[in-house]
């Protein structure tokens, strides 16, 4: 039987080796890469191919949700397992618009977290009991067209990954080497997801950024 391959993305060496020694005390699950940020992580998952990538929501330089919307722009069948502290509705709802499999607390007990890698693998879906039952009740009662009105939605996910690193006080160049782009399309996406929120300077954009918890 063929090993479920894993790739752990957290910017904690010790959390890392920690969940690392966990999983191999489990025959059918490998892990074959780590990574300490986004970008890491999307070189390390073009290099080993993972099965899942069990992704941290904060970290420096691209973080998990501009990282989550790369690689499944990049590997659309990829499963990516959302790993965090974080059990903040609104951060449900955006990684799972971004497309992730799962959402798992990082207060969970290890066979939950293996019970939720199995389930990922296996059914393509796995929301933490905590976290489920919030996120339904609370999808049931939004509003589609509130939600549609979202300028934040309206972005592109490039000018999503744009947004958080530009909040984080990058540069314009520093933003095109984190995402391998040129420094006039990184000029482009700002410009152009400053006229989308109707955001006229960085103080106004940072404000946005922090009240939508994409900064801390």
């Amino acid at each position: 039987m063929s090993k479920i391959r894993v790739l752990i993305a957290d910017d904690h060496a010790l959390l890392r080796e920690g969940i690392r020694a966990l999983l191999s005390g489990y025959d059918d699950i490998e892990v074959v890469a780590e990574a300490a940020d986004g970008r890491e992580a999307i070189e390390q998952a073009k290099k080993f191919s993972p099965d899942i990538v069990m992704m941290d929501i904060a970290m420096p330089g691209l973080g998990g949700l501009e990282a989550t919307l790369e690689l499944k722009r990049l590997f659309p069948d990829l499963r990516i397992l959302i790993l965090t502290q974080y059990d903040d509705r609104e951060y449900v709802y955006r990684f799972l618009k971004a497309g992730v499999s799962g959402y798992v607390l990082k207060r969970a007990a290890g066979t939950e977290l293996v019970a939720a890698i199995r389930a990922v693998h296996r059914e393509g879906t796995f929301l933490h009991p905590d976290v489920a039952r919030d996120v339904v009740l609370g999808y049931l009662g939004r509003s589609q067209s509130a939600e549609q009105e979202d300028p934040y939605e309206a972005l592109t996910d490039r000018e999503k990954q744009v947004l958080k690193l530009v909040a984080e006080g990058k540069t314009n160049k520093e933003i095109a080497e984190i995402l391998q782009i040129s420094v006039k399309t990184a000029m482009g996406h700002r410009a152009n997801l400053m006229q989308h929120l109707g955001i006229h300077n960085k103080a106004e954009l940072v404000k946005f950024a922090l009240q939508r918890g994409i900064v801390t």
